[in-house]
């Protein structure tokens, strides 16, 4: 994820290799995959966004067909929103929606907006099973949670994150976890019934990483939370510190008073999600995409791994055996094919817009959704039978350049 920070600088890196050195830049090689250009789309036309918690942009209710629905937040230093889009049937986005979380974003120091301003995967979470979208307000220290009726929003709670920084959030069976980014980093525990969080008490733990306000804070600190398939073990990925720190679940949403901490340094995991057969598939800060097995006592073996030939390399969604990852210092995402061992398979390359960050599959696994944060905008990608992406259309979203967090109920 970390990326030159000037254009020239950016340009000549693309160039050349560059070297990682104690997390403060990301190594580039040739790329290796084939290049395949995402074909000509469209930019839409944005209707004018609505009042709070009001109707649709386009008059209507909101209301939306099953798994048509996109919501995009823009982590606004002066007010945080999220935006709801509806997808046409020919694959465009149509504003439906903008509503207020009643916080603001936030922004770690060094982090440049194609890197997204959190540094961070997973800010904005849908629960299926409670119609729920909870909101990362990370410069406010709080979560907005929202009931959703298709594309139409209702904001029924604005709850402190128990730290500092909040930038990612898991729920498995009504039990939330908050990643707190800021001072060391930390996660706290949430039940959730309906659309409100309640603390768990004792939940918090403390990661205990150096998340000092330096320039380069930004790759210090933690990159994502996330339940293991079966909610049985909590999963925190660090970037400088170079780990993979897995807790225990009890019953009552509890975790182990310490996690076992997966020594990866010098590598950096960034984000995470799981293969079918529940073995971890991790983006790699330092430019690589790694699978493991995560093991009983909570330890992980590596399966497999492969660089990627990118820069930038940072989060990463799954669509069946596929698996996409975005390159916001290279401009690209590239896919992967994960077999039942964990091995991995390259399965092509695809040029996207200025800094790409969040991506999001729909449910029915036809669509993929991807932030490019330098410009604050979409890019919506149909996916074809063998995995490939042809790019359908791209919108622009207003106030969310730097701007993270994507789903796609």
């Amino acid at each position: 994820m970390f990326r030159p920070t000037s254009k020239p600088a950016r340009a000549a890196a693309k160039a050349a290799a560059v070297s990682l050195s104690a997390v403060t830049a990301c190594a580039a090689t040739p790329a290796a995959l084939a290049s395949a250009a995402p074909a000509p789309a469209g930019t839409v036309t944005r209707a004018p966004a609505p009042d709070d918690e009001a109707t649709g942009a386009d008059g209507t209710d909101g209301t939306a067909g099953p798994h048509d629905v996109v919501f995009v937040q823009t982590s606004g230093e002066d007010g945080n929103r999220v935006v709801a889009y509806t997808r046409t049937p020919e694959g465009t986005l149509r504003e439906a929606g903008s509503y207020e979380t009643r916080g603001d974003g936030g922004r770690l120091r060094g982090a440049e907006a194609a890197d997204g301003h959190q540094a961070s995967q997973g800010s904005l979470t849908y629960v299926p099973e409670e119609s729920v979208l909870i909101a990362a307000n990370s410069g406010s220290g709080t979560v907005s949670v929202f009931e959703v009726d298709g594309a139409k929003l209702t904001l029924r709670q604005v709850t402190p994150s128990g730290g500092g920084f909040p930038a990612s959030i898991a729920v498995h069976d009504g039990i939330a976890y908050v990643l707190n980014a800021g001072t060391g980093g930390s996660v706290q525990g949430f039940t959730l019934d309906g659309p409100r969080l309640e603390p768990i008490a004792g939940s918090r733990r403390e990661l205990g990483l150096s998340t000092d306000r330096s320039q380069l804070q930004y790759t210090r600190t933690p990159g994502q939370v996330g339940f293991t398939d079966d909610g049985s073990r909590l999963i925190v990925t660090t970037k400088a510190g170079g780990s993979l720190q897995v807790f225990d679940v009890d019953d009552d949403g509890l975790l182990s008073a310490e996690p076992v901490t997966n020594d990866r340094s010098p590598s950096a995991p960034f984000a995470f999600t799981t293969a079918e057969n529940g073995r971890l598939v991790v983006a790699d800060a330092t430019n690589t995409v790694d699978t493991f097995t995560l093991w009983k006592d909570n330890t992980v073996q590596p399966a497999d791994s492969t660089d990627t030939g990118e820069m930038g390399t940072g989060r990463i969604a799954r669509d069946g055996g596929t698996v996409y990852v975005s390159h916001s210092g290279s401009d690209a995402l590239t896919a992967y094919q994960v077999d039942e061992a964990g091995r991995l398979t390259p399965a092509g390359r695809t040029a996207t817009g200025a800094g790409p960050t969040d991506l999001a599959v729909s449910p029915a696994g036809d669509y993929l959704y991807v932030q490019t944060s330098e410009n604050g905008g979409v890019e919506t990608y149909r996916i074809g039978p063998d995995g490939g992406l042809t790019r359908t259309g791209t919108t622009v979203v207003p106030g969310a350049v730097g701007g993270e967090g994507i789903v796609a109920p």
